[in-house]
């Protein structure tokens, strides 16, 4: 049990007591005196019996003595109290904390009156997170129960309370549902490793109430971490719950395999999924709302592995999709090249980038800007990554022999102004959008290279000749998302010279004055990023590119050219958001590929 400071602030319950926080509060010169001695003449005894000290003083709105402008609110009020009794403050992210192994320890109700949350088990310790670190007559039995020494930590009240009916549901929606399944006796085979054990182990039902409640969690949850992508791992006896958040994948949540097993099929029955079919991969989709009531649409894909299926879906925001180009980190002269190309009458423009990269979210909002009552925007993609009501939207489907090439004959038939293709993979696909650009069309479709020069070799290798990319090609952007530094807590760093020199080699860059480190804080949970924002590289096929586009000439040489005609490569796109404050130079390097020659 942790050794405390900051006695003076006991009071004679063992609670915090309010005139004792007042007074420290005053000595340390963030309360005036007048403002401390009204608040020890209008706070009453009743009124400490549903809030405690920190909390009923945060409710007051008092200003901030010692910083002019800003309150003392309950984050600032519970970091102080932790600083004065000699406790670690504990903001609690849900995407850190073992919530099965927490939840064990302690039952709900007991967390519930004592207003204390488990927030961290090891082998012989168990962290809680109170705002009360003198009122422990609880933590003697819990010792004894859980056979682990106690550790305080102190916490946002409010986020306890919160998080006590959050982790506690979602435990017993899990334990209750494995609970029924471990009653059944269904003969069904789940996954590779359980073929000796036919008949141990039943299936749950996906409809079941506790498992409707961990999807409806899952999602939510989801959606509240600006999660793009949920993964349902199944592994032998449990099954891991995974979100990737600005490109990175953190572990959420452990569930028994069984319960694994129901939500995945719970999801497939909301997508349309065949549920019985476990074998063959598929794909599905989902639309459902957010807290705050926007719709939100998730595209589904399932996979068979050795343990059952893995599911992934992956987070369709409308809000990101209806970014500006700015919003989407293009600079000035980037969205003077794209405007220009993309309000063309006809010919073809293509993204380039790996997936992942962006690419879908460029295209649709280039054609949510194009899409006024005066043309007729057509699609083909596979899939169809968000529905749009300004699109006609077409989806391939190989089992009736649609695929890229016969959707764009069909849209050729239905009048179109702009196409977009989903992605040019062959010769016969890049044919049609060719036809389609000659015959008085805008085309935008996506390829798969490094960087924008590398999209001509790649045409040329699937076997359009030069003459026709010369013809049709209006020109090519390719991007990468880098992740950008959180706003409120960054900092300003000293330069790495041999860093910076190996981003911007081997142009000639100047050194920025001020560059940005991630520090970490409660806006982006302790990561130092929040949100992620555009590099990219476009070159025009003017025709000094096209005087050299031509059966042996290199594409190196072809590069060269470009960049001497306008175009930013990747890296120092880059270092232009780096020099602006945006990213760090590590998160540039790790994503922008390194072009020999440039």
């Amino acid at each position: 049990m942790n050794s405390l400071q900051g006695n003076s602030l006991k009071g004679p319950n063992g609670r915090i007591d309010v005139k004792a926080v007042l007074s420290l509060l005053e000595k340390d010169g963030l309360i005036a005196g007048d403002k401390a001695e009204l608040m020890r003449n209008v706070i009453r005894p009743e009124d400490m019996s549903e809030k405690g000290a920190i909390e009923l003083l945060a409710s007051k709105n008092l200003p901030n003595a010692r910083f002019p402008g800003k309150k003392l609110s309950l984050e600032f009020l519970c970091e102080w109290l932790a600083e004065k009794v000699g406790l670690e403050y504990f903001h609690i992210d849900p995407l850190k904390v073992d919530v099965a192994s927490v939840t064990e320890v302690m039952s709900y109700a007991y967390a519930q009156n004592f207003g204390v949350l488990p927030v961290k088990a090891t082998y012989d310790e168990l962290a809680v997170a109170t705002v009360e670190p003198f009122h422990t007559e609880w933590s003697q039995e819990i010792s004894r129960i859980a056979n682990k020494r106690i550790s305080l930590v102190i916490a946002n009240p409010e986020d306890i309370r919160r998080f006590q009916i959050e982790f506690y549901n979602l435990a017993k929606s899990v334990r209750e549902a494995k609970g029924q399944h471990d009653s059944s006796r269904a003969n069904a085979i789940q996954n590779l490793e359980q073929l000796m054990e036919l008949g141990k182990k039943g299936n749950l039902d996906a409809n079941n109430q506790h498992i409707v409640s961990v999807v409806d969690w899952l999602l939510q949850y989801a959606f509240e971490q600006r999660a793009s992508d949920i993964h349902l791992e199944p592994r032998r006896e449990t099954g891991n719950v995974r979100f990737r958040i600005d490109s990175v994948l953190h572990k959420i949540y452990e569930m028994p395999a069984s319960v694994m097993t129901a939500v995945t099929s719970r999801i497939k029955i909301l997508g349309r999924m065949d549920v019985a079919e476990k074998r063959r991969p598929q794909d599905g989709r989902l639309k459902t709302r957010s807290q705050d009531g926007n719709e939100i649409e998730l595209r589904l894909s399932t996979m068979p592995t050795a343990f059952g299926e893995k599911l992934v879906m992956r987070i369709f925001d409308p809000e990101v999709v209806a970014k500006n180009f700015e919003e989407l980190g293009f600079s000035k002269q980037d969205s003077e090249k794209w405007y220009g190309m993309i309000k063309r009458p006809h010919g073809i423009i293509l993204v380039t980038g790996p997936t992942g990269s962006g690419k879908t979210t460029t295209l649709y909002s280039s054609l949510k800007l194009l899409a006024t009552p005066e043309v007729n925007v057509c699609t083909i993609e596979d899939p169809i990554e968000n529905i749009e009501s300004q699109f006609n939207q077409m989806q391939v489907q190989h089992n009736i022999n649609l695929d890229f090439a016969s959707g764009i004959r069909t849209l050729l038939r239905q009048d179109p102004d702009i196409i977009m293709i989903g992605e040019i993979r062959d010769l016969e696909t890049a044919q049609m959008a060719i036809q389609a650009s000659l015959t008085g069309h805008l085309v935008l479709s996506t390829l798969h290279t490094n960087d924008a020069t590398s999209a001509i070799t790649r045409l040329v290798e699937i076997g359009v000749p030069h003459y026709l990319i010369n013809a049709t090609l209006l020109g090519v952007m390719a991007q990468r998302l880098v992740r950008t530094l959180c706003p409120t807590c960054k900092k300003p760093a000293t330069i790495d010279e041999h860093e910076w020199a190996s981003l911007v080699s081997p142009w000639k860059a100047a050194t920025p004055r001020t560059v940005y480190e991630p520090v970490g804080c409660l806006d982006c949970r302790q990561t130092g990023y929040r949100g992620r924002i555009g590099i990219y590289e476009i070159f025009t096929m003017h025709d000094n590119l096209k005087s050299i586009n031509k059966p042996g000439t290199d594409i190196m040489d072809f590069r060269k050219r470009a960049i001497k005609e306008g175009m930013l490569p990747l890296r120092l796109s880059g270092a232009h958001k780096v020099a602006a404050g945006h990213t760090t130079i590590g998160e540039v390097l790790k994503v922008a590929p390194a072009v020999a020659s440039n």
